[in-house]
């Protein structure tokens, strides 16, 4: 029996990466409480996707245990031991704006709950991949000191800046103003690292810029796309946070992403980690997502545009995948961010 040990496994991530897993004959051990309930309320509870695993899923075994709980933890790894053969780890607190009201609760989470999974995977399975789902805000907001240029419906760089097709691993993390959910994620993301390169662990951080696709929980202060499309559709009127709506954001689909899981699992590095997203195939402004869902939905939004930006917001940012597909030449993109919104707006 080959176990795979997916956190948050009713998130978007999480549940892709059943999927995927499920499908390869993997035994699945889904470990999510449904916190996202409680960061968002009903807009992001998750039981919905939790109720499709177990009907359609039948080697998904859930629990519904809160990572901070090393204790609950232990018993799982303790039961299964060397027969878990991946960990993929997915739970988190992921919203800017809910880590500042919160940020004790935050750190707990992203960082603790990170640290028990890679206590117990040293102890109990050390063979095993270990793959973590990191973001592009470790990088705070130095993304934004980039020389951009303002233009009709997105800010951009020029075509012959360094990082024109994306930003590189070479970013500096330091020097810049990070959100408290960017500080736990950068947090867990170097742990992860050490624990590879001090350890000896096969580690992984995917740092991603916006997740998305139909199994998203989509809520106002996480998942952009998601949420987007659910409130035109809904309210026919969208806030434009900062940036004159003009910021640029990277889209990655869930599908795609768990595809670079797979891609890892079959060789896996030590303490290795990449920037992962759309890239250039797959992007788009807040207003050119908007102008898309009008354009195919026959409608007219009410763009309401606040002045003040998010703390640690990027303006522009698209990830260069060169170094991972440079590892892993297998891996193709199949969406770009038309596709995304398609399957979003038909769901």
């Amino acid at each position: 029996m080959s176990l795979a040990l997916i956190t948050g496994s009713c998130g978007l991530v999480g549940a892709e990466s059943v999927r995927l897993f499920h499908e390869k004959g993997f035994d699945i051990i889904g470990i999510d409480n449904n916190q996202r309930k409680y960061f968002f309320g009903k807009d992001g509870d998750n039981n919905w996707v939790k109720s499709n695993l177990i009907q359609n899923y039948k080697k998904y075994d859930h629990y519904s245990i809160d990572i901070r709980n090393y204790g609950k933890l232990e018993k799982i790894f303790k039961k299964y031991k060397k027969k878990i053969k991946v960990i993929i780890h997915n739970a988190a607190q992921p919203s800017h704006d809910w880590a500042l009201k919160k940020p004790q609760v935050d750190f707990d989470i992203n960082a603790k709950g990170t640290l028990n999974l890679l206590e117990l995977t040293k102890t109990y399975c050390p063979d095993s991949p270990f793959i973590f789902m990191s973001t592009n805000k470790v990088y705070g907001d130095n993304p934004n000191k980039l020389p951009l240029v303002e233009k009709k419906t997105r800010w951009e760089i020029k075509s012959n800046h360094k990082f024109y097709n994306g930003i590189t691993e070479n970013m500096n993390i330091d020097n810049a103003v990070h959100s408290f959910f960017g500080v736990s994620k950068t947090y867990a993301d170097l742990l992860v690292q050490e624990y590879g390169k001090n350890i000896g662990l096969r580690t992984v951080c995917f740092r991603a810029g916006c997740i998305t696709g139909p199994l998203h929980s989509g809520t106002k202060l996480h998942g952009f796309l998601s949420f987007l499309v659910k409130t035109i559709i809904k309210n026919k009127r969208y806030n434009l946070i900062g940036y004159k709506g003009k910021q640029v954001r990277d889209n990655i689909h869930s599908e795609d992403l768990v595809g670079c899981f797979w891609e890892y699992y079959k060789k896996p590095k030590r303490g290795e980690f990449y920037n992962i997203g759309g890239g250039r195939k797959s992007n788009c402004s807040i207003i050119e997502a908007i102008n898309y869902v009008e354009e195919k939905m026959n409608l007219k939004v009410k763009k309401i545009y606040i002045k003040n930006n998010r703390v640690g917001d990027h303006i522009w940012y698209i990830s260069d995948m060169k170094k991972f597909k440079k590892h892993y030449p297998k891996w193709k993109q199949k969406f770009s961010t038309t596709g995304i919104l398609d399957e979003l707006i038909n769901k």
